[in-house]
């Protein structure tokens, strides 16, 4: 088991920030970050999540036409914010990701199995998201997840 600082770290004391210190997240955390969480468990290893990472003004300026009031402040102080999306043509790689199974991929092909796919992306994005969140705060980072946005311009 784990020690309990490291219990307090990721569970106890984990809530969701809504301020930052000024300050830089650097290549190197982002990168420990998605070291840590890259291969963690989802069903069939599909990893469907993709990661954007936005630390210019510029970049956070972009996203602020799809952000709810309440999160504009928080989401332009941040060191850096994580767009984490969805790949729906995630079952392309599981070949490679899940090879002791050759048929899953067919499993997700065609249209009769867009229900399937896109049921099987959201869930399996979002562990990967909170993957996201616990290597984030084991490496020393806070999390401020939101639902305050408009997926539709994230995703224009």
């Amino acid at each position: 088991m784990i020690d309990q600082h490291a219990l307090d770290v990721l569970f106890r004391q984990a809530r969701t920030a809504n301020g930052f210190l000024p300050g830089e997240v650097s290549d190197a955390q982002l990168r420990q970050v998605f070291d840590l969480m890259k291969m963690a468990p989802t069903s069939l290893n599909c990893q469907p999540a993709r990661f954007v990472f936005l630390r210019s003004a510029a970049a956070k300026e972009r996203l602020r036409p799809a952000l709810s009031p309440g999160n504009l402040d928080k989401t332009m102080s941040a060191p850096v914010v994580a767009i984490i999306a969805t790949d729906q043509q995630f079952h392309e790689h599981l070949p490679r990701l899940f090879p002791h199974n050759p048929a899953a991929k067919g499993w997700f092909d065609g249209d009769a199995a867009r229900a399937a796919r896109e049921a099987a992306a959201f869930r399996n994005t979002t562990l990967q998201g909170a993957y996201f969140m616990l290597a984030a705060r084991a490496i020393g980072l806070d999390c401020g997840p939101m639902s305050g946005f408009d997926a539709a311009k994230v995703d224009a």
